[in-house]
């Protein structure tokens, strides 16, 4: 008996609700979801996806995953993506956008937590099964990714991007977001093992290891806060799309003092402000 099937007949003898197997005609995106007899796809009936128009200030980022993600719903070759920055510099938002302008086109996401990563080889089962004919490109979605140094999902990875006796299906791509450019964390001991060859450096084991994983990745975009003049303009564009006016100065000191207080002028910032400053000058407005 398949661990599948084990894990259905277990639930039905506990009473549980047996999973309805997910219909990707009717869902465009799903979370895979790890269990102790192994895990399952749940569709996703609500998913949240930002229009890609109103992510605002990052438009090369944008633009250079834009095109990726478009040759690979034409079916043309295309890499996986790491995206790494900051807190609420909008990696996350840009990848679930990408969804919103290519679902119709067949592009589906489907989020893996990272205690997930593990189930890398079940979840393309999964995959191959509900959609034997191979009509959707399928995004595997890795959010706020990063591993401690023994992490055994790690190499679960790695064996995924590049290197694993297994195939991956060609309508199959990893997109990952995370805070760390190498996923690992790095130490200042590790530069203690770099050596000098002539003029050429040359990194230690442990740097070597740290940056291995991310260099499956074929492309790497960084996302980076505003600067201040940056994030004004972005909070004053996110206030005239709803429906707010930011005229004079006062809205811009009240800007600046909020972003502040978060430490930080993201995007995410930028936008959590301007629903303030909208929301108050209406109601003060009556």
């Amino acid at each position: 008996m398949e661990r599948e099937e084990l894990f259905l007949a277990l639930a039905r003898l506990l009473g549980e609700e047996v999973p309805v197997p997910v219909d990707f005609a009717k869902v465009k995106a799903a979370r895979w979801r790890h269990l102790p007899l192994g895990g399952r796809l749940e569709g996703i009936e609500h998913p949240d996806l930002p229009d890609p128009d109103f992510l605002l200030g990052i438009d090369d980022v944008k633009g250079v995953l834009d095109q990726n993600t478009r040759q690979f719903v034409l079916g043309l070759p295309a890499n996986d993506v790491l995206l790494w920055g900051g807190r609420g510099t909008g990696k996350s938002s840009l990848v679930k956008a990408m969804l919103h302008r290519y679902a119709a086109q067949g592009l589906r996401l489907v989020e893996v937590e990272n205690q997930g990563i593990l189930d890398l080889p079940e979840i393309l089962t999964a995959l191959r099964k509900v959609d034997d004919r191979g009509r959707y490109r399928y995004v595997l979605f890795c959010d706020d990714l990063s591993f401690s140094a023994d992490d055994p999902a790690y190499r679960a990875l790695k064996s995924l991007l590049d290197g694993g006796i297994e195939a991956r299906p060609a309508n199959v791509l990893l997109y990952a977001t995370s805070n760390r450019r190498h996923l690992l964390p790095r130490h200042f001991a590790d530069n203690e093992e770099t050596e000098r060859r002539g003029g050429e450096i040359i990194p230690g084991e442990s740097n070597e290891e740290k940056i291995s994983l991310s260099e499956r990745f074929g492309l790497w975009l960084g996302l980076y806060p505003f600067d201040q003049e940056q994030y004004l303009s972005i909070v004053a564009q996110h206030i005239r799309l709803l429906g707010g006016k930011g005229k004079g100065s006062a809205w811009q000191e009240e800007a600046l003092r909020w972003a502040l207080q978060r430490g930080s002028r993201s995007g995410r910032v930028a936008q959590h402000f301007a629903r303030h400053w909208v929301g108050s000058q209406k109601i003060a407005a009556g």
